[in-house]
């Protein structure tokens, strides 16, 4: 059989994350280490894979008070809804076709949407943020995470995403439905986009809703999109 469609084979390499193509995520497991990933998104896999649910073990709770991440690792439960993937071969993960980057952290800090994981290495640890006037609009806020140090991380965007340089005394904007993860440090603030009332609802008739605004010094990843991926296909 003769087909264009038969060249798209399966890619090769020992890297933990690496694209099979911009929408398809090739994971290696060497058995000695577990990678997290986005509950369902498995196309594929090859070898002896096993998949469990996964929870945050309950020794890995910030003591309380603490004003930033202590000696206790933490990963606050339920803002990622997550599986275990182990044992040794090779596993396809995706979601709906969204654009799929691969980002390496070295003890590094970004802040990311809950909704924009696909899978993350578990060395990594998480907790979520609180964003100026982000109780104001239910979501935001309760679904921005900061991710901390040495792993793979995996995102999701709806299409190709832009990425926002933000300078010291300069704001830079994004949608509230579009921004998909920023430098960690940078001042955030939730605000209207319109002085319609119509805006004080999540999309209502106004012309725009809400948008961050950013200022400091970093970067923020936009998607060419006003909306966030669903979380799950309906059944049915």
């Amino acid at each position: 059989m003769q087909s264009p469609l038969l060249a798209h084979t399966a890619g090769t390499g020992t890297d933990r994350f690496a694209l099979q193509n911009p929408q398809l995520l090739r994971v290696t497991l060497d058995g000695r280490s577990e990678v997290l990933a986005r509950s369902g998104a498995m196309v594929a896999h090859v070898g002896r894979v096993d998949f469990t649910g996964w929870t945050p073990p309950s020794g890995n709770n910030r003591r309380s008070g603490s004003g930033r991440q202590g000696a206790n690792r933490r990963r606050d439960a339920g803002v990622l809804d997550l599986m275990r993937c182990s044992g040794t071969g090779t596993v396809y993960l995706a979601n709906l076709a969204q654009h799929l980057h691969v980002l390496q952290l070295n003890q590094e800090r970004l802040v990311v949407t809950n909704s924009y994981v696909l899978a993350l290495d578990t060395t990594l640890d998480w907790h979520t943020v609180a964003i100026e006037n982000g109780d104001r609009i239910a979501g935001v806020g309760s679904r921005c995470l900061e991710v901390s140090g040495t792993g793979g991380l995996v995102l999701m965007t709806s299409g190709r995403p832009l990425v926002m340089p933000v300078e010291p005394g300069r704001y830079v904007y994004g949608d509230a439905d579009a921004v998909v993860g920023w430098s960690s440090g940078l001042e955030v603030q939730l605000q209207a986009q319109s002085t319609n009332t119509e805006a004080w609802r999540r999309r209502g008739t106004a012309t725009e809703g809400w948008e961050l605004a950013f200022t400091g010094s970093g970067f923020v990843i936009v998607q060419p999109s006003e909306l966030l991926p669903p979380q799950r296909v309906p059944r049915g």
